[in-house]
């Protein structure tokens, strides 16, 4: 019984991480990287559709993408998705594909960016208490109806409690590696 709801939590747990990591890769750092734009939602036949299903994405230098389309009759609704975004770079269409050049970041902007970065890593650890506090009510339940006792129920406390501190120093120290990436110049 314990086990099980400690293995539920760290399954949820260990996906809140992998979700702060993405959220981490789609900030922009000095280097122009395909999660920028990825998932980007672009007007498709009146649906919004993610552009990575749309086109391919492609690094050519440091800090320029190159948006292909597979479909070409798709350019102008991808130009507008882009343009319309909070990149802040504006897409140069040439007809065949879409080039985005990313202008080097200030230091201010670096700075808001790790803001943004630490707002993301506070969600993450928020999602984990939550998933504990679930986790912890789930066994005193059982406790409760004298499904395990108060001896399991305290030492599955314990190893929720490590399990949970070990999640939130993996976001912690993808933190860290995010604002060193941020403020690298």
């Amino acid at each position: 019984m314990t086990e099980e709801t400690l293995l539920e939590a760290m399954e949820k747990m260990d996906k809140a991480v992998e979700h702060v990591q993405g959220q981490f890769q789609s900030l922009r750092t000095g280097r122009a990287v395909p999660a920028l734009v990825e998932k980007l939602l672009v007007e498709y036949y009146g649906a919004p559709v993610p552009l990575q299903q749309l086109a391919s994405i492609q690094v050519p230098e440091a800090r320029s993408l190159l948006i292909r389309p597979h479909d070409n009759s798709t350019l102008a609704v991808i130009e507008k998705a882009i343009r319309n975004s909070d990149l802040g770079v504006s897409p140069n269409n040439d007809g065949v594909a879409i080039r985005l050049n990313f202008p080097a970041l200030t230091e201010e902007r670096r700075k808001e960016y790790v803001k943004v970065a630490k707002n993301m890593a506070e969600d993450g650890r928020i999602a984990i208490r939550n998933l504990r506090r679930d986790a912890r009510k789930h066994m005193e339940a059982a406790e409760k109806e004298s499904v395990i006792s108060a001896d399991e129920l305290e030492r599955a406390e314990k190893e929720l409690e490590k399990i949970t501190h070990e999640h939130v120093e993996k976001i912690d120290s993808a933190l860290g590696r995010k604002e060193q990436e941020l403020l690298e110049v």
